[in-house]
């Protein structure tokens, strides 16, 4: 044990908001967190997610040494093995039968050795990011318009608005202290806020007007508005002129039609004119834009609204796509997608390859993009791509088609996987499996999505042989002969990335660092770019573009709505993230206090198509399409519309087999961005004929052999949701085999099927096992605080009287449960936020439960009419 450490100051490694952190090592392993009121993102808030960022720096089942065909081995062994096999393959199938998956996990430093590795001495741009998932599309948008992928504006553009448009994001539960700013901005000076989505998100809560969109329509609706500000003498004819392709864009626009909106008339018409009447207006979006086939068509909808209005790039206005990671912002910056070179130049431009040839003085360069996330999991299938290196990411879990995926990874000729847990999805697929260092052991900077650059810092050592992402790379090309990849630490690789980036502003290029080439690495302070002999926080008021005659270009977009679902499979399936989870939970998954909102995969069905599947809240459904199946407990809400079910997409082999959502996803891509679209799966739905259903708590992780089960932690242990097809012969074997121990206490209802059963170890309760033929109904947070008690009425499954069950929990930072909040409404205690707040402390920290305390009031309020 060490003495506790001085305050870092970091970054938060969830969303591309990009928060800073403190964080003050207890001297144990641990550290406490806290929001850095320094950074210009958060200042000083953190989310649920960043503030139990101390809650998920376990040890327990890390890997701590590399793997060889799942023994343990020596890093020399390991890299030795990966860079024969690499060079191998090259010598024998030439540069494009290897390729790299990376992730925006990693940090900048990262990406850009492999960037360097993969396209400037392997010679091949096979190296693609998940980062394709979540805003290809919006780099192609912004490319096509602007000539580089520039995001124009700054997050303070939100509180400087007077309207804000939020086009399919659920900025509230996906990016929470950006959407409290932005609430923060609507008190303080009555900024105007409209929600286009088809769902209604907790983001509408705080909304003027949510518009329930026609999933998909999103181009008809900008197109119509392109319309309205030309009829309306909304064009600029200051801007035009810096402009090319105005009448192509209007001429498609025209075919727009109003009906396949989906909108109510009067509602539409708000809309159009509050935008087109609204000098200072925001547009906002995120994946509901983007994971769409037609994706890169919405981005440039909504940008040929913006230029051709000239509202891009002043104080309060413009276009802003805000990303899903922490990095994806720095990767793209590098060159992390398969069709961009370092420092946003071309790879398609032969002046553009040879500079950067030159300044890494490579033997070779590649010389035409590489393949896409799904063109390159393809080619693994097939076989064209025999050594894949997968960094920091789970496609066997976040790739659509993710079944497919798993099962070219597993037979690809050789494969290796860089990470924190050796137990995911993708690394039990792996040949040789490397020890990353995780958030809080790794230094190096991120790029949030308002372009400011932040250090990550470490505040913890390593545990065991874990290396950094970077020094895994170096010492791989430095094994296949490869020079120029001898740095001592990170500061050096982002001095050569800053370096090459002056290469690239005096081409012409927007991202210009070279200004920080000098800088002091280790006490940098976030920094917005580019940082070059250029210096500014917004892009495009001047009307100066990136594009060859410097004009930017406004771009036909020929509106078009998802092919129908075919009769098979009626529904059309819409995926995406919750409040208090994150990507496939290998760090959010650690937190009991993040599991207790929302603690197991489910699909959220609008009362009607309940009902005409014969689904009851809180039953098992099962949903499939072509490509896969899932089985998930259903959650009856209006917040979706009739035949567009939701279901997250979080879980995975290890906390919820049949809850992979992305199993169910075909593999559909943008034509222009190779963007899947993730939401607009076709599925079929059926009631789960279930035997049985169960509730479990344990001590030590359960992995139930059921045909659905979804773990999730709580405090001292673990806890399972569980049902299966088929009662057993003997319900008490059924138990010990649940539980890994013969029960000590069993309670038996056969008049209505009812099985309890606990194991105690010296007096205590260890394990607890619920079963029912319907849904469990117990008080799940009072057993599970029983474990590791004497509790000698456990069985009774509910808290005793002078211990009321607070229930689900609505705000996870301080934990208030639904029953509290209920109990407080009804008795008249509380009638209003504010009032919530100072009673019992909810919303009051990261604030994203706001949304849902609201709608708890207004129910309260609609049932006293």
């Amino acid at each position: 044990m060490t003495a506790p450490g001085p305050s870092v100051r970091t970054t938060c490694p969830y969303c591309g908001v990009g928060c800073g952190v403190l964080a003050t090592p207890d001297g144990r392993g641990g550290a406490a967190i806290a929001g850095d009121p320094d950074h210009p993102a958060n200042r000083g808030r953190l989310c649920v997610k960043g503030a139990a960022l101390g809650e998920t720096l376990s040890m327990q089942g890390r890997l701590l040494a590399p793997r060889i065909g799942g023994a343990e081995a020596t890093w020399d062994a390991a890299l030795d093995l990966i860079a024969e096999r690499f060079s191998r393959t090259i010598a024998a199938h030439g540069p494009d039968a290897v390729a790299l998956y990376v992730s925006g996990q990693l940090l900048t430093e990262d990406y850009y050795v492999a960037n360097k590795l993969m396209k400037g001495f392997i010679g091949s741009a096979n190296i693609d990011t998940n980062s394709r998932l979540c805003m290809a599309s919006s780099v192609a948008g912004h490319r096509r318009a602007f000539g580089t992928d520039t995001v124009p504006g700054q997050y303070d553009d939100l509180e400087q608005a007077d309207l804000v448009v939020l086009v399919g994001t659920n900025l509230a539960w996906c990016h929470p202290v950006l959407y409290q700013r932005l609430m923060a901005a609507r008190a303080a000076r009555g900024t105007k806020i409209v929600v286009i989505d088809p769902r209604r998100t907790a983001t509408c809560e705080g909304a003027d007007l949510h518009l329930a969109i026609a999933p998909g329509a999103d181009a008809h609706l900008f197109n119509l508005l392109l319309c309205r500000l030309f009829d309306t003498g909304g064009f600029s004819a200051a801007f035009l002129p810096k402009l090319t392709g105005a009448d192509a864009a209007l001429t498609a626009a025209r075919a727009a039609r109003a009906e396949a909106t989906g909108l109510d008339p009067a509602d539409l018409e708000r809309f159009l004119a509050l935008w087109a009447g609204t000098e200072k207006v925001v547009t906002l979006w995120s994946q509901g834009i983007n994971q769409s086939d037609s994706g890169t068509d919405k981005v440039n909808a909504i940008l040929n609204c913006h230029l051709a209005t000239g509202r891009i790039g002043r104080p309060g206005m413009g276009p802003f796509s805000v990303t899903g990671q922490p990095n994806a912002m720095g990767g793209r910056e590098v060159g992390g997608l398969a069709n961009m070179l370092a420092c946003h130049l071309e790879i398609e431009n032969p002046v553009h390859r040879a500079a950067v040839q030159g300044f890494w003085a490579s033997p070779t360069m590649a010389e035409r993009p590489g393949l896409k996330s799904v063109e390159m999991f393809r080619a693994v299938e097939a076989g064209r791509i025999r050594a894949l290196w997968i960094l920091h990411t789970n496609p066997a879990v976040s790739m659509p088609e993710a079944d497919r995926v798993a099962r070219a990874i597993a037979a690809c000729d050789f494969a290796v996987v860089s990470d924190v847990w050796p137990d995911t999805d993708t690394a039990r697929r792996a040949h040789v499996l490397l020890p990353a260092a995780a958030w809080g052991e790794k230094d190096g900077t991120v790029t949030n999505s308002e372009r400011v650059i932040s250090r990550q810092r470490a505040f913890l050592a390593p545990p065991g042989q874990a290396r950094p992402d970077w020094w895994q790379l170096a010492q791989v090309a430095r094994r296949m002969g490869f020079a120029g990849f001898d740095w001592d630490g990170p500061a050096a690789i982002f001095a050569e990335h800053a370096a090459l980036s002056g290469v690239a502003g005096a081409l012409g290029s927007d991202f210009d660092i070279s200004g920080l080439a000098g800088a002091d690495y280790d006490g940098l302070s976030p920094v917005t770019w580019p940082q070059g002999k250029v210096r500014r926080r917004r892009f495009f008021a001047d009307g100066q573009f990136h594009t060859p005659d410097g004009r930017g270009r406004m771009v036909p977009v020929v509106a078009r709505l998802p092919a129908p679902v075919p009769e098979a499979q009626p529904f059309r399936l819409n995926t995406g993230r919750i409040r208090d989870q994150w990507h496939t939970m290998t760090r959010t998954g650690l937190s009991p206090r993040l599991a207790q909102h929302l603690g197991e995969p489910y699909l959220e069905l609008h009362p009607r198509d309940a009902a005409a599947l014969g689904l009851a809240p809180a039953a098992l459904a099962c949903v499939e399409s072509p490509q896969g199946r899932a089985i998930l407990r259903v959650l009856v809400s209006d917040r979706v519309r009739p035949g567009h079910p939701f279901a997250p997409m979080h879980w995975t082999g290890e906390t919820g087999p049949t809850g992979r959502t992305n199993a169910l996803v075909p593999a559909l891509t943008d034509p222009v961005s190779g963007q899947p679209a993730s939401k607009s799966a076709a599925v079929a739905i059926r009631p789960l004929a279930a035997a049985w259903h169960g509730y479990a708590v344990s001590r030590t992780p359960l992995r139930p052999d059921c045909a659905y089960w979804a773990t999730a932690p709580v405090a001292g242990g673990h806890a399972a949701e569980l049902a299966c097809t088929e009662a057993p012969g003997d319900w008490t074997a059924l138990a010990t085999r649940i539980l890994g121990a013969a029960p000590d206490m069993a309670l038996t209802d056969r008049a209505r099927g009812i099985h309890r059963f606990a194991v105690l170890q010296a007096g205590r309760l260890s394990a607890a096992l619920f079963l029912s033929p319907e849904p469990v109904v117990l008080a799940r947070g009072h057993l599970a605080g029983l474990l590791g008690q004497s509790a000698p009425a456990a069985l009774a499954g509910r808290a005793p009287a002078d211990l009321p069950d607070p229930g689900p929990t609505v705000c996870a930072c301080l934990n208030v449960g639904l029953n509290t909040l209920m109990r407080a409404i009804a008795a008249g205690e509380v009638t209003t936020l504010a009032e919530i707040g100072a009673a019992l402390g909810a919303g009051t920290n990261c604030g994203s439960c706001r949304p849902e305390l609201a709608a708890l009031l207004d129910l309260r309020r609609i049932a006293a009419e």
